[in-house]
Parts: C-alpha cells; structure tokens; sequence
C-alpha cells in the first residue's frame, strides 16, 4: 500500500505543484492519477521513487516512511514506465529487459531466462529479443518497457502515461493487454494519464486532481461517473459520462430476435429488403450485406459493412446499446463468449432496461467512492 499524508510540492520559485495531497493506493489495484497538465500527476507519481522529494509531509510505502529509506534499493523495488519506454538504444531487447536484475546482481543465464520469459508474457515474439529499440514499432517498444519494468517482480509499478505516444488502435491494444497482466499479477499501480477514457478503463480507483495539485476527488470509476463531487470533475469527466457509465453495469436478460443470416460465399435472396447479417461457418457475424446492391451473386468480402460493433450476451449495457446504434441495420448483433451469434436487439429494447438498472448508490463518509473525506468543497446538484 501507498499513502500519502499531507504531502505537498512546492518549487524554489514559489509555484505548488502538489498542495497537502492525501492518497491511499490499495495493495494490488491500479490507482490512476488524472486531470488537466499542471494538476501535479507526474510530481506526485515521481515523489513516490523520490525522483522529487516533497516539501512537506510523508509517503510510506507498506508502513515505512520512503523519505527515510535508501533511495537506490526504493527504486529498484519499483518498476518505472514512462512515455516512449525510455529504452536504452544500444542494447538489444533482452539486454534491456534484464537492466534492473542485472543491477540486482543476477547471474547471466537466469536474467536472460526471465527476460525470455517476459517477451513473451507481454506478447512480443521470441525473434524480437535480439533486436534494438530502433527495429521496433512504438507499440513494440512501450511493451518492452512494462517487461523491463516487470523484470525483477517489483511490488509496485509507477507508470507515466506509458501509453500516450502511440495511436489509438494500438493503444487499446496495449491497455486491453495492460490489464491482462494485471489480473495474473496483482501489482500495486500508481498509473498518471490525462485521458479520463483511459483512467476510467483501468483504474481500479480514479483520482482527479485540479490544476494546483488539489484532490477533487477519488473513487471507483462507476461511481465517479455517476456522482461527480462537483462541477470540475463533471466537466473534467464529460458530458457523456452517463452513457459512458453504462460500460459498468452489466446487462440484464435482453430479448433477442432471431436474426436471418447468410454465410460469406452464398448468394442471397436479392428480393430480400433492408440489411442481412453475414456469419461463417461457426456463425460468427463477420458484418451487414444488403442483398439488393448485391444482385445475382455471392456475398465477398468486400460487400461486407462492417461498421457496427458485436456485444457480448453477458458484457455491458454500454456494450449492448452500441451495438444497436452503430450497426446499419439498427439491429445490435449479441454473441456467446465463444464469439457465436446470439440474436439481435433493439436500442429501445436496452433503454427500457436501462431505465429499470439502478446507479451504484452515494456512500457521503467512505472517501474511497468520492465522500466528504475525498473531496474539495461541496457536492453539485
């Protein structure tokens, strides 16, 4: 567990970065630190290794005071992911996974072997380890940033919006993996981003911080998007974090409709009106056809659209209302965990229950869903 007490940053210049800022980062979830630049994310994440040392009072770390620990061995005990992965150029993948334990004083064969292994863990191929960072793709080199930072199995992960310089596919791609991880590992995360998509897909708590390096408020994300402590933090969350806040709620037993469908290859019934939904040959929705643009024909690929999303039959209700809404038909496309076609449903169908799902309730003394302890001034309306 990481605290903080009353812990403030201030410059030789005067400017506060960080103001009496108390935290607590449970063992084993991702605490993210969000807000706007100059809220004070980074000051605060680096005052945890003591890369900045407060001014005024203390971070422990599991009970111990960091400011009294040796800096050296504190850092060592952590790992550490910032932008762009920070890898050394000269040094191979391997080589550069394998920093930290080599610091350790592990042997050759046994940080080569680990090394190996986290490649693979973070879903890199084994050929890439003799290459250089240089050989690499941004996605590549952020994943070999969390190996190295996963290297000597640290307790505690800080990471400095590690994924920020890559695009947006593949940025998914590394949160989804990100959280993957997670799950079979349990660290401690202190995660800094200023993309409240981002800190609301992975954090476990959610922190907000006001230019100034104030607390506004922390709690879980559901509860963050439902009950905004106040008018900052609902304009720093969004105007949509209703609808957002739907990708918490799992679904309730929707009525499916038997969807007519037509496999890739076959030709469909050119008299048919409106949209058909295209699967394989394990049913699996592939996407929209519309048999009249088709003619006397079989269904290709390229006739597929393929705009609409696929919602899973136990996932969200988000999940489920956007798979109504972005698909052509209007139709959301619901499928088994093994990817088959369920049935469709209509967006009218998950608003009614919608309507019928209740939000996660207001707990005023618990500062760890947003209460009065966690938070700057009064509630809004």
């Amino acid at each position: 567990m990481i605290r903080f007490d009353a812990v403030t940053k201030q410059f030789p210049d005067g400017t506060v970065a960080v103001d009496e800022l108390t935290l607590t980062a449970p063992t084993g979830k991702i605490t993210v630190l969000v807000g706007p630049s100059g809220c004070g994310k980074t000051t605060s994440l680096r005052m945890v290794n003591r890369m900045i040392e407060p001014t005024h009072g203390t971070i422990t770390l599991d009970g111990q005071d960091t400011g009294r620990m040796n800096e050296a061995e504190l850092r060592r005990g952590m790992g550490y992911v910032i932008q762009h992965a920070g890898l050394f150029p000269h040094r191979t993948v391997l080589d550069n996974i394998g920093t930290v334990p080599r610091l350790l004083g592990w042997d050759k064969n046994k940080t080569r072997a680990r090394s190996a292994e986290l490649l693979e863990r973070v879903g890199l191929a084994p050929e890439l380890g003799g290459r250089y960072p240089a050989q690499l793709s941004g996605g590549q080199q952020q994943r070999v940033g969390v190996a190295r930072a996963l290297a000597a199995d640290p307790p505690v992960m800080l990471m400095d919006e590690p994924f920020s310089a890559v695009d947006p596919v593949v940025r998914d791609q590394l949160q989804d993996e990100f959280l993957r991880l997670q799950a079979e590992l349990g660290k401690t995360i202190v995660f800094v981003t200023h993309d409240i998509d981002e800190a609301i897909k992975l954090g476990d708590q959610v922190a907000v911080l006001r230019v100034g390096g104030r607390l506004a408020q922390v709690a879980e994300p559901a509860y963050l998007l439902a009950h905004p402590a106040d008018d900052f933090v609902a304009d720093f969350v969004g105007r949509d974090r209703g609808y957002r806040a739907l990708g918490f709620q799992d679904a309730p037993r929707l009525p499916l409709h038997s969807e007519p469908t037509v496999l890739l290859g076959e030709r469909p019934d050119p008299t048919d009106a409106g949209w058909l939904l295209v699967v394989d040959d394990d049913r699996h929705p592939l996407g929209w056809v519309e048999p009249a643009r088709i003619g006397d024909r079989e269904v290709g690929e390229s006739d597929l659209h393929r705009g609409g999303t696929v919602a899973r039959e136990h996932g969200s209700l988000r999940g489920a209302l956007d798979a109504a809404l972005s698909s052509p038909s209007r139709r959301g496309v619901i499928v088994e965990d093994s990817g088959a076609l369920c049935g469709t449903v209509l967006a009218a169908e998950v608003l009614t229950a919608i309507e019928h799902t209740e939000r996660p309730e207001r707990d005023e003394a618990d500062p760890v869903h947003g209460g009065a302890a966690a938070v700057e001034g009064e509630d809004s309306p």
